[in-house]
């Protein structure tokens, strides 16, 4: 199979979407619900979305693993929003232009401030050495946080999920490849179909679906986009056996003895039926 894309802004969905002035089954205290129409969009079409390879959307935060002063280190997401003032600019400026193209950023005084040890996606645009942003205003997925905060951010998301991964005394926390799990029987992409493989295949018990295309493009559609709920009781992923394979003789490192490594370990080579079915050692 061909490399897969990479995170490196926030993916389109597959239709184009309306909003409906509603209560929103996704965000507390959010009055209006984002959802997708029959027709599929532009963005989907010029990256031949029907020659795409999708693959499952999985429930978690976006991060980044690379080299930091000489160090890996795990990033978490974070999309540099324009402060109030420049906010109100650009939609004044949208409602009178309709193409945010042609709006001008001051990227250095128009955008709330970040960490000094926020580095940007590697991809995105940048002009005299600053990233620009994107057609909604933010800045592309700037990655940004040291290993200690993201993982607390991993397992805000993470604990209590729809994967019924580990529990409170033992958050589990697991990097998963973009396009890690591909679908192989999705329907035709009509609304209705979708609609109906979400809500009737056991396949289709999953957070969305995430389409990588030929030229790097991501696009996505997600329940929400569809009026369903997410999370749900019980998830395609967590149908799946489970092999565990940590055998820390091979690590030349000692582990505390409460880490998740050595629980892990005392259980290496075991298969389970699903994820639940793990119980780690209290």
């Amino acid at each position: 199979m061909r490399r897969l894309g990479s995170v490196q802004r926030k993916m389109p969905c597959v239709f184009v979407t309306e909003v409906k002035e509603e209560p929103s089954t996704k965000r507390e205290h959010q009055t209006f619900k984002v959802l997708a129409t029959e027709t599929v969009s532009h963005k989907a079409l010029d990256a031949d979305i029907y020659s795409a390879i999708p693959t499952e959307k999985v429930d978690g935060t976006c991060c980044y693993v690379t080299t930091y002063k000489g160090q890996p280190y795990l990033w978490a997401r974070l999309d540099r929003k324009p402060n109030k003032l420049a906010e109100k600019r650009f939609k004044n400026f949208l409602h009178s232009k309709q193409n945010s193209k042609e709006f001008f950023w001051n990227v250095e005084e128009d955008f709330k401030p970040v960490p000094e040890c926020w580095i940007p996606a590697k991809e995105i645009e940048q002009l005299n050495g600053n990233p620009m942003p994107d057609e909604n205003g933010h800045i592309p997925v700037p990655l940004s946080d040291l290993l200690e905060q993201t993982l607390e951010l991993i397992g805000t998301n993470i604990n209590g999920n729809p994967y019924g991964l580990g529990s409170k005394k033992h958050p589990l926390h697991l990097l998963i490849p973009h396009g890690a799990f591909q679908i192989r029987n999705l329907p035709t992409l009509k609304h209705s179909d979708l609609l109906s493989w979400f809500e009737g295949c056991r396949e289709g018990k999953i957070e969305g679906i995430v389409w990588h295309c030929n030229d790097g493009c991501l696009i996505k559609v997600h329940r929400h986009h569809l009026g369903l709920c997410w999370p749900i009781p019980d998830t395609y992923m967590n149908s799946k056996p489970v092999i565990i394979n940590m055998n820390l003789n091979k690590r030349d490192c000692a582990f505390d003895t409460k880490c998740l490594f050595n629980h892990f370990s005392k259980i290496d080579h075991q298969k389970f039926s699903r994820l639940k079915d793990i119980i780690l050692d209290e």
